[in-house]
């Protein structure tokens, strides 16, 4: 191919993002100079903090500008290199832009990594990737799980909650209870999902069942969605509960301030807990340590990669917008093509 097939971002979404917020081009192949690969896209990740990269405020990388590609975390294979230790055919990961093909390099915000090819390559993104990182270091470094808590997660069929879920069992959760939209990710929960009982936002009054499901309280709230699951944590947490507030996806990413915080937050007071924001970024250092660990789940079965996968570049916008109506079970991958 001598041509490029892109996205670029064409307004800033009021609301739910969608394909209207985007162009479909086609342009010439990006040139690379020294300390550069070009790299052909063949998987994108596809995140809630997408959402955020569209803002025009302050936020822990520079907002995807009008006009230019947009960006994703992912897998590529090199095209043509001017970077020492990188040549034509490596399969790497790092951050791509919505096209064909990226140029990447190692002063970018993910460089550029060579992966291991003996696993499948999507693993990079699901077991392996930021998703299951966020997990670990907000369950067990933010909510500080112990042995014997009983923990509630929100968004707890998405890529981060399914992997909390699984990873609060392993270190040996006593009740893992999962909030999740519809009987059927209810059901997944509980079949496969890491969780021992489900509560369903569209249909449940979630504080009274949590309150049912928890009668002596939560220790462990991993909240991935704010809003009315955050409330209803709020009133049935146990004595020193902790909450890690991982996500706001309910906001939709909107903006980073809602029109109204948490109802319920003075029982903090009550309660003598704690709640507590985070990023995965703030754990990069220890990235290497936490992969070994979850290495071996993966190994013994005790991990399981939870993906659902869709196909074709030309679906990039309003796979983006399915995570926030419901689309993926586990990780929301967009495959671009097959490595060569």
């Amino acid at each position: 191919m001598n041509t490029n097939r892109q996205w670029l971002l064409k307004s800033r979404p009021e609301s739910l993002v969608g394909p209207e917020n985007f162009e479909f081009v086609e342009g010439d192949m990006p040139q690379i100079g020294d300390g550069e690969i070009l790299v052909r896209s063949l998987y994108f990740s596809m995140d809630p903090t997408q959402r955020g990269w569209l803002h025009e405020e302050d936020n822990y990388v520079e907002p995807v500008q009008i006009g230019a590609p947009m960006r994703a975390g992912g897998i590529g294979q090199v095209v043509d290199s001017k970077l020492d230790g990188f040549a034509a055919g490596d399969l790497v990961n790092g951050t791509l832009t919505w096209g064909d093909y990226s140029v990447m390099s190692a002063e970018g915000f993910v460089p550029p990594r060579k992966i291991d090819q003996s696993m499948p390559l999507t693993w990079h993104m699901s077991a392996f990737g930021i998703t299951t990182l966020t997990a670990y270091f907000g369950m067990l470094r933010v909510a500080d799980l112990k042995e014997g808590d009983v923990v509630l997660i929100s968004g707890a069929a998405g890529a981060t909650g399914s992997a909390a879920a699984q990873i609060a069992k392993v270190k040996g959760a006593s009740k893992i209870i999962g909030i999740a939209g519809g009987a059927e990710k209810c059901a997944w929960l509980t079949s496969d999902g890491g969780c021992d009982a489900a509560i369903d936002y569209k249909s449940d009054d979630i504080a009274a069942k949590v309150a049912e499901l928890a009668p002596d309280g939560i220790d462990v709230f991993y909240d991935n969605t704010g809003g009315p699951a955050l409330d209803a944590a709020l009133i049935n947490m146990a004595e020193g509960a902790r909450i890690a507030i991982c996500g706001g996806i309910s906001s939709g990413y909107n903006s980073w301030t809602v029109e109204t915080g948490p109802a319920n937050y003075m029982y903090l007071i009550l309660k003598g807990a704690r709640m507590q924001g985070f990023l995965v970024l703030h754990y990069m250092d220890e990235f290497p340590a936490a992969i070994g660990e979850i290495a071996s789940w993966v190994q013994s079965g005790q991990l399981k990669p939870h993906e659902t996968v869709i196909e074709g570049l030309e679906k990039a916008p309003e796979t983006l917008q399915g995570l926030f109506t419901g689309l993926n079970r586990g990780k929301l991958i967009l495959k671009v093509a097959d490595p060569s």
